[in-house]
């Protein structure tokens, strides 16, 4: 019987935790992408309409909000049902419920226009993006700091094109995103 020094256990088992946190990450990233790729194309849409027909835009961000809300939740069923693992529960719904009621106070209280309303949302979402990857993976990091970015350059430079802009750079940026962390 072959026994094992300290040193070498140290090494597997810091190399078993290394394969565990990767297939984490790679769990995350999965369910994330799905996430991503579907709240983009939400995004693209409302945006897009509020280009085309800004008397229409309230009714196309809140059918764009509901349709996200029981999307996520969908996903998160499925998830559910292929992996065992809860993903997204009353706690998450809570949360994300407040955290979008925080933001209508912080519009209302900033009487936001259009403009800044339009600018306004994608960042403070991409703002949690960008924390959460500080825990989560670099990939939230890069695509939550990218919106960022380009949101402001397109409220500040892009004009009348703006809602187009944030058509693409919003919710193209989280289909890239999406698409991004299914290769990561």
């Amino acid at each position: 019987m072959t026994s094992i020094d300290p040193k070498e256990a140290a090494s597997a088992l810091s190399d078993i935790d290394d394969i565990v946190g990767r297939v984490r990450q790679s769990r995350i990233y999965h369910l994330a992408s799905l996430m991503l790729i579907m709240w983009g194309a939400l995004t693209f849409a409302g945006y897009l309409v509020t280009w085309l027909s800004p008397r229409n835009a309230f009714y196309a961000w809140a059918t764009a909000y509901v349709v996200g809300v029981a999307g996520t939740i969908a996903i998160s069923a499925s998830n559910r049902l292929r992996t065992g693992i809860r993903t997204f529960d009353y706690r998450m719904l809570a949360a994300f419920l407040l955290f979008v009621a925080f933001g209508m106070f912080c519009s209302w209280l900033g009487h936001f226009g259009p403009r800044k309303l339009g600018a306004f949302w994608p960042i403070y979402f991409m703002v949690v993006y960008t924390i959460a990857g500080l825990w989560i993976g670099r990939a939230f990091v890069a695509i939550g700091l990218g919106i960022i970015a380009l949101t402001l350059v397109g409220y500040f430079l892009v004009g009348d094109w703006f809602d187009l802009w944030m058509a693409v750079v919003n919710g193209g940026g989280l289909i890239v995103g999406g698409l991004w962390m299914r290769r990561s």
